[in-house]
C-alpha cells in the first residue's frame, strides 16, 4: 500500500510538472479551475467535423453502401437517431482515411483511437497547416510503443495504452491554420477504426512549435551505429524516444550508447549516454533477482512504467514458432528536452557482450520512433518502409 500511495503521488505531482497553462487553453491539474475563452471540440466517427450540436446524427436507416455514415445500423434498428449508430469506420485494403480535417488554429489536446488488424500495416500521419509532407508518420502501433503487434500494458504522461487496444497520446499538438489526420492500410486486409480526437480551438502563440514523429527500422542493422533521426534542420527540442529491439544473439543486448549530435556536431557528440539501460532510467540489464520454488536465485527482466520511461514490454519466445526475444522501451524528455537551433542527430549503438569481457557489435532488429517539437517547415522524412519490410515476422 505504501508503494502505490508514493506511486499515485508522483504521478500527481509529474502532472502538475508536465502540465501549463496554453493560452488559456488548463494543460494540468494545477490549471483546471481557471477560466478560458478556448472552445473544446472533439472529433470522432459520430461527428466528422467537431462541429457544436452536431454528434450522434447518422440515421441507422441510411442505404446501405453509404461507407461511414452508419456503419452500426443494424444493432441500432430499433432504436433510431442518437443510439451509437456510427461509432467506427471502415478502412478497406489501400485506402486512405482521413480521420480529422480541421480549419482553423487549435491545440490537440488527446488522441484515442483502437485499430483492428496487423497495427504495422496502419500509418498514421499527421500535416500541420496545409504542408504537403507530414510531420507525423509511423505505423501506429509504433507511435503508441507497440511495434511488435503484441499488446503490452503502458503507463505513462504522454502515451498510455490500455487493455486490449486502446491507444491514447497526450502530446499537446499546437497547429496555426489546419490539421489534417489520417490512417493509411497498407494491408490486404479491411480494417475497423474505433477514434476520437480531443482539441481546443484557441490561438496559438509565436513561440509554439510543431510536433513530430518518425519511424525507422533497420533489420538488422548494419554496424554498431542505429539512426534513431537525423536529417532535422531548424529550432526546437528533442521530447521522446520509443525503442524496439529484436536480439540475434545470446547475452545481454544493451551496451550501447545513446547520442545527440547538436548543431554541427560532427565525430562527437555533445550529448553521450552510458548504456541503452541507462538511457532509459533502467540500471545493470533491467535484472531483478528472486527466489525461485526451489529456493535458488534466478534472473529475470523486470517491465517498468513510470511517468517518463520505461521497459513496458518484454516477450521472450515460445521456443516454437516465436523465439526471437524483442523488448520495447520508452523514455521522455518531458523534464529535460533535448534543445537544438539549427539542426539534430540522435544514434544508438547496437552492442552486447562476446567471451573474455569484449563488446558485440550485433545485428539485431531495430525499430524506432523519434519525437519532436522544431519550427517549419521540416526536412521530408525518408520513404516509409514498404509493407515487407515492415512486416515483424
Amino acid at each position: 500500500m505504501r508503494k502505490l500511495l508514493l506511486f499515485f503521488f508522483s504521478v500527481i505531482a509529474c502532472s502538475l510538472a508536465f502540465g501549463q497553462t496554453f493560452n488559456g487553453v488548463d494543460m494540468s491539474l494545477g490549471n483546471l479551475s481557471k477560466l478560458s475563452d478556448a472552445k473544446t471540440k472533439s472529433i470522432s466517427p459520430e461527428n466528422f467535423t467537431g462541429e457544436k450540436g452536431k454528434g450522434g446524427m447518422a440515421n441507422p436507416k441510411t442505404q446501405a453502401g453509404q461507407r461511414n455514415v452508419a456503419n452500426a445500423s443494424n444493432a441500432a434498428r430499433d432504436l433510431g437517431v442518437g443510439w451509437k449508430v456510427n461509432p467506427y469506420v471502415h478502412i478497406g485494403p489501400g485506402e486512405t482515411f482521413t480521420m480529422a480535417d480541421i480549419q482553423e488554429s487549435g491545440v490537440i489536446q488527446h488522441i484515442w483511437m483502437t485499430p483492428t488488424g496487423v497495427w504495422t500495416n496502419s500509418i498514421l500521419r499527421i500535416y500541420w497547416d496545409g504542408e504537403k509532407n507530414p510531420s507525423v508518420e509511423a505505423p501506429v502501433g509504433a507511435f503508441f510503443g507497440m511495434a511488435w503487434n503484441q499488446y503490452s500494458p503502458l503507463n505513462s504522461l504522454a502515451m498510455t495504452v490500455n487493455p486490449g487496444s486502446a491507444f491514447n497520446s497526450y502530446w499537446k499538438m499546437p497547429f496555426r491554420k489546419s490539421c489534417k489526420i489520417t490512417m493509411e492500410n497498407i494491408g490486404d486486409q479491411p480494417m475497423v477504426l474505433y477514434y476520437q480526437i480531443d482539441y481546443a480551438a484557441t490561438k496559438v502563440g509565436n513561440d509554439e512549435a510543431y510536433f513530430h514523429a518518425q519511424y525507422r527500422r533497420s533489420n538488422p542493422t548494419q554496424g554498431s551505429d542505429y539512426t534513431i533521426i537525423d536529417g532535422i534542420k531548424g529550432k526546437g527540442q528533442y521530447v521522446g524516444t520509443y525503442l524496439a529491439v529484436g536480439v540475434n544473439n545470446n547475452g545481454w543486448w544493451g551496451e550501447g550508447e545513446i547520442k545527440f549530435f547538436i548543431d554541427g556536431d560532427k565525430e562527437f557528440p555533445s550529448i553521450n549516454g552510458t548504456g541503452t539501460e541507462d538511457y532509459f532510467c533502467g540500471s545493470y540489464d533491467f535484472d531483478t533477482r528472486s527466489k525461485n520454488q526451489n529456493g535458488t536465485d534466478q534472473v529475470n527482466y523486470t517491465e517498468f512504467c513510470t511517468p517518463y520511461s520505461g521497459l513496458h514490454q518484454v516477450i521472450k519466445g515460445d521456443g516454437h514458432y516465436n523465439v526471437m526475444q524483442r523488448f520495447g522501451m520508452y523514455r521522455w524528455h518531458i523534464m529535460d528536452p533535448i534543445r537544438f537551433d539549427k539542426d539534430l542527430k540522435v544514434t544508438i549503438q547496437d552492442l552486447g557482450w562476446r567471451s573474455g569481457g569484449r563488446y558485440l557489435a550485433q545485428h539485431s532488429d531495430m525499430i524506432s520512433v523519434a519525437y519532436w517539437y522544431q519550427t517549419e517547415p521540416h526536412n521530408p522524412f525518408p520513404k516509409i518502409p514498404s509493407k515487407d519490410e515492415l512486416e515483424i515476422n
